[in-house]
């Protein structure tokens, strides 16, 4: 997102270090023969659990300067979009009373309780956007988790934009989605929550919000959707611009670190199917739960062989916030492997290697990092499963949650493809894979990326899909049966002109493209939007293509020329009208075919 003005705003009434469990005692490997017949000692074991390091900052009720903390690494990250520090804040079960955590970039907090109400602050966990005079659709890479807000005003803000979750929160007043003033925002994405009264968009510009429960929707903008939330406004769109699904068709919370008396685990939400409300409404959450002890605690510096090594001895790998050089694939291979990252863990391949790839396997969980292209194009950044593979993952599906992909921004980032999914029944619940469009290192060659995501397996299902600016298509879908619960998209706005994406005879790429081959597909409440402003007489046919046959079906598409700089001649394959002169007013299908 930029801060291009993009619509009227629209009128409304109104350091503690944390232990684990013992760690395992480090012990050394069988000996082995080299081909020269000399003894060579094999790597010893890595012990699991441990300290969690620097940047994980853990408060009970009774640490003495907790604001002045939270307040001295906000003021850190307030404008450092695109700087180095990563930050988690943990905060052990109890009260908590009297604070503001003011959320900067790349900074989390999270109660350690199993459920949020464990966890409960008197105050608020804030987000505005004073740093950016106003304009929140820059407040990217940070989250809230797993805690009870009683706001002090009775409203809690949060003003976010892409790649900032609010997952497993009771807010026991409302939730005000805009920054202070109603200025520009573009975001978001709510799970599992619980808002007691009424959630306030204002100038949101579109939101997805999955299994949760509310007292109350005020106003839409451009892109509302729920599934699976009690308590949503009816379906109505394109006025009102909801889209709402009863239930959610699969989903499985993300994973999350709590305390058990004084052990740390990491607790591991049990699958749904059709689905609504919250988790951890009555009692105990469903799912099973592992010893921290059971995981490799990552320190920025580890090498990708020793991730790789941890994996191999059968350890999950934890993440602790910081940076982390790779010269090879992160490579997980065992059916159930957790990596879980906190405070925005990021990932870079140096030399052009992916980052992370999974095999075809049951029930891996990635969750919660970050993935930085480096200078050296990589074909791809993240692989869930191999090409072509075809094993029924549905009792036990893997989880995309919170993986979020850049590309430029913060220095040269270049990869032709940001996220491949192979393995059947993938769930990608909530991810951002972001061509840079501000920052270091952007230009229409300079952070080159063709494509964001790229599905081949069959049965994938994706909630909360942001993509945005490649360079071809956003989304390719290979696979039959996929399902995608909204999506929200900006094409390249780098373009030079009509010739550098001209597709064959067709102008211009689709955002979202269901391949030629693929027989059904399903998708409700999907957005693109156009901003070419290197070249404002750019025309777009479409912003979404797919076969035209019966079992291809979307429900609630949109189209928007932001300003008129550029212009899509239809929403989906021939249908709809064009979008119109420099009127930011949407272009809308309510059902296709």
């Amino acid at each position: 997102m930029t801060p291009v003005p993009r619509r009227a705003v629209l009128g409304t009434a109104a350091a503690v270090s944390a232990v684990a469990g013992l760690p395992a005692t480090a012990s050394a490997a069988p000996a082995t023969r080299t081909p020269a017949g000399r003894t060579a000692a094999a790597p010893r074991a890595l012990p699991g659990g441990g300290d969690l390091g620097p940047n994980v900052i853990v408060f009970d009720p009774s640490t003495p300067g907790i604001q002045a903390r939270l307040d001295q690494v906000f003021a850190q990250q307030e404008s450092a979009q695109f700087g180095t520090g990563r930050y988690a804040f943990l905060l052990k079960p109890g009260t908590y009373s009297g604070l503001n955590a003011q959320l900067g970039f790349y900074t989390s907090i999270a109660g350690l309780g199993l459920s949020p109400d464990d966890t409960t602050i008197n105050g608020d966990v804030t987000v505005d956007a004073g740093w950016f005079n106003g304009n929140a659709t820059q407040n990217f890479w940070r989250s809230a988790e797993n805690l009870a807000l009683v706001p002090v005003s009775g409203t809690n803000r949060w003003a976010v934009a892409q790649a900032a979750p609010f997952r497993r929160i009771h807010v026991r007043g409302n939730l005000n989605l805009a920054p202070s003033g109603y200025g520009w925002a573009s975001g978001g994405y709510i799970a599992d929550s619980r808002i007691d009264g009424q959630v306030q968009p204002y100038s949101q510009q579109q939101w997805y919000t999955r299994d949760s429960a509310i007292g109350g929707w005020l106003n839409g903008v451009w892109n509302m959707v729920f599934s699976g939330v009690q308590g949503a406004p009816a379906q109505g769109f394109p006025d009102p611009v909801y889209t709402t699904l009863a239930t959610t068709p699969v989903s499985r919370e993300k994973p999350f670190l709590y305390l058990n008396g004084g052990e740390y685990r990491v607790f591991l939400p049990a699958k749904r199917t059709n689905s609504s409300g919250v988790t951890w409404g009555n009692g105990t959450p469903r799912g099973t739960s592992l010893s921290l002890s059971q995981f490799y605690v990552a320190k920025p510096g580890v090498t990708a062989a020793t991730l790789n090594q941890a994996l191999a001895q059968g350890l999950h790998l934890l993440l602790t916030p910081g940076i982390y050089h790779l010269d090879r694939p992160i490579q997980v291979n065992r059916a159930n492997t957790v990596v879980l990252g906190l405070g925005y863990a990021t990932l870079v391949p140096d030399n052009g290697v992916t980052a992370l790839r999974t095999a075809d396997v049951d029930g891996v969980r990635l969750a919660g990092f970050l993935i930085d292209a480096g200078p050296v194009t990589s074909n791809t950044l993240l692989e869930v499963g191999p090409s072509g593979t075809t094993t029924d993952h549905s009792a036990n599906p893997t989880t995309v949650q919170d993986v979020f992909v850049r590309i430029g921004g913060a220095g040269a980032g270049r990869a032709t493809t940001s996220m491949v999914v192979n393995n059947r029944h993938t769930i990608v619940d909530h991810t951002w894979l972001w061509r840079a469009d501000h920052g270091t290192g952007v230009g229409w060659d300079t952070n080159r990326a063709d494509y964001g995501l790229v599905v081949g397996g069959a049965d994938v299902l994706a909630t909360g899909l942001f993509v945005e600016h490649f360079n071809k298509y956003d989304v390719q879908w290979n696979g039959e049966r996929g399902r995608t619960i909204f999506f929200q998209n900006e094409k390249a706005y780098d373009a030079p002109n009509q010739a550098a994406i001209q597709n064959g005879p067709v102008k211009g790429y689709a955002a979202y493209k269901v391949g030629s081959q693929v027989t059904t597909h399903e998708g409700w409440g999907l957005g693109s939007y156009c901003y070419y402003n290197v070249d404002p007489t750019i025309v777009q046919h479409n912003g979404f293509a797919a076969p035209n046959r019966p079992g291809v079906r979307f429900h609630d598409l949109l189209v928007v020329s932001l300003g008129g700089q550029g212009q899509y001649e239809h929403v989906v394959n021939e249908t709809g009208a064009a979008t119109s002169g420099t009127s930011t007013v949407p272009s809308t299908v309510v059902s296709y075919p």
